[in-house]
């Protein structure tokens, strides 16, 4: 059965994409790099964003994956435009999954599109995979496979987070496994 370690990116300074880990994030990368040091992973796919690729790098190297970055897991537009209550329009998106604000994504859109990655794990050869993403598209992914994942449960999300999901006969498991 297929296992899919779904990471959260370690601390960053900041949103851009070009944004990378602080200096406690190059720390957690370490950290990270322990964690998974006796799990066997067979593959690594990763956001395009930096702070997603950084936070992989000393698992990739010590393990000798190649990380493949992915435009998939970048993560989600809410809005082009400022939105100064972007709390209240994020959560309303998890309440209806159709709804979008100017130049963003809805839930539904991303979730599809996280979703796909998945289905790809899916029907490769890998057995343990992990994808490391950003916190809402995370959140999304794993709304997708755990219906009472929401809001909340985002704002709950740490730098780095990790989630298991576990193929079974009849779906999916998701297991919090780590978070600091």
């Amino acid at each position: 059965m297929k296992e899919i370690y779904i990471v959260r990116h370690c601390q960053a300074t900041g949103q851009a994409p070009d944004a990378e880990l602080t200096t406690r994030g190059q720390q957690q990368a370490e950290e990270l790099e322990a964690f998974f040091q006796d799990r066997p992973i067979d593959r690594i796919l990763s956001s395009p964003f930096l702070r997603a690729t950084q936070t992989i790098e000393p698992l990739a190297e010590k393990i000798g994956v190649t990380v493949e970055v992915d435009k998939r897991l970048s993560e989600r537009v809410l809005s082009t435009t400022s939105l100064d209550d972007w709390q209240d329009k994020l959560k309303a998106t998890f309440d209806d999954l159709d709804l979008y604000f100017a130049g963003g994504e809805s839930s539904r859109q991303a979730m599809d599109r996280i979703s796909q990655v998945v289905e790809e794990i899916r029907s490769s050869e890998a057995e343990h995979t992990i994808i490391v993403a950003h916190g809402n598209i995370i959140s999304l992914l794993l709304k997708q496979y755990h219906a009472s994942f929401g809001f909340d449960e985002w704002k709950e999300l740490s730098n780095p987070d990790v989630y298991r999901l576990s193929e079974k006969k009849d779906g999916y498991s998701v297991e919090r496994i780590w978070s600091k």
